[in-house]
């Protein structure tokens, strides 16, 4: 190496943009992958834009109109159990089951990043520390772990937020740990190291970068499961709160229509079951377009 070479090999602005727009291209030549975008982009404005779609009060009900079947005339997807529109209440319960499903992620893809980041360039007893606190979170199943947290900390959807995000955030970290322990020692870090460069500015500039694409996949494939635990949550009475329509929430209101019109009470179900598995579907073809490899 002359001393007119850079020192790092760290990819340039330009070759990340390459990167990048050949992600998206390989994605957009998946036909299961853009269909599965098509569904969840549909979902989400239909829930953010819900209020504008001209729906009936998913809030008010009619015991005289209450579990109309499918196809009644005014009522599209029927009522249910206190005669409130279905179709209303899913299209605005899509809102709240989207937020509490993707939102944890969100959170958890931050503050495991951070975390796993740290854990794995710094090394030594630190990473021992963080890594040691993460495997406690480990000894138990992720679906106990959320029920025992939404318990303690009562029912509500702040509270269901928090809950899921610490489920969360210990995978993050592991998988952020174990990408960073490799990069570390590669050459271009050494390169940076000798340069004077501090810690910190290494890790903003040199390994953030590098690291973030297998972090960012990882977490994509944990929405769905986010999602179908916030439902759970929700059917089990320690998530939202009635009479907030919530996927997960109607399909324990409604358990009691199951004899009388099993199609309708089966509607929230599908929607948990459609948007889980294009979000699954959407996460495994975004790993194949950016090409991660295990």
């Amino acid at each position: 190496m002359t001393l007119t070479e850079p020192l790092t090999s760290a990819p340039a602005p330009e070759a990340r943009k390459g990167y990048w727009a050949g992600v998206a291209g390989r994605l957009a030549r998946d036909p299961v992958s853009m269909l599965c975008l098509a569904v969840v982009a549909a979902l989400i404005l239909a829930a953010i834009f819900a209020p504008w779609l001209g729906l009936a009060d998913p809030y008010k009900g009619s015991m005289i109109a209450r579990l109309k079947p499918i196809g009644t005339p005014g009522h599209i997807l029927g009522t249910d159990e206190q005669g409130r529109d279905m179709l209303a209440r899913l299209i605005h319960g899509g809102r709240l089951t989207l937020f509490i499903g993707l939102m944890p992620v969100v959170f958890a893809f931050f503050i495991g990043s951070i975390l796993g980041v740290v854990a794995g360039y710094v090394g030594g007893r630190l990473n021992t520390l963080i890594m040691r606190v993460v495997d406690v979170f480990f000894a138990f199943p992720s679906v106990l772990l959320a029920i025992a947290i939404s318990g303690a900390l009562g029912a509500g959807i702040v509270n269901s937020l928090v809950s899921l995000t610490i489920v969360f955030v210990p995978p993050i970290t592991r998988v952020a740990e174990a990408v960073t322990s490799g990069v570390r020692s590669l050459d271009y870090i050494d390169a940076a190291r000798a340069t004077g460069a501090s810690a910190l500015t290494v890790i903003r500039v040199h390994v953030i970068g590098n690291v973030l694409s297998p972090i960012f996949v990882y977490a994509t494939s944990l929405t769905s499961v986010c999602m179908i635990l916030a439902a759970g949550l929700s059917f089990l009475g320690i998530g939202v709160r009635p009479p907030e329509p919530e996927w997960g929430l109607m399909l324990n209101t409604l358990r009691s229509a199951i004899y009388v019109d099993p199609w309708l009470s089966a509607l929230p179900g599908v929607m948990i079951f459609v948007t889980s598995l294009c979000l699954n579907l959407l996460s495994d073809g975004v790993r194949s377009a950016m090409n991660v490899r295990d």
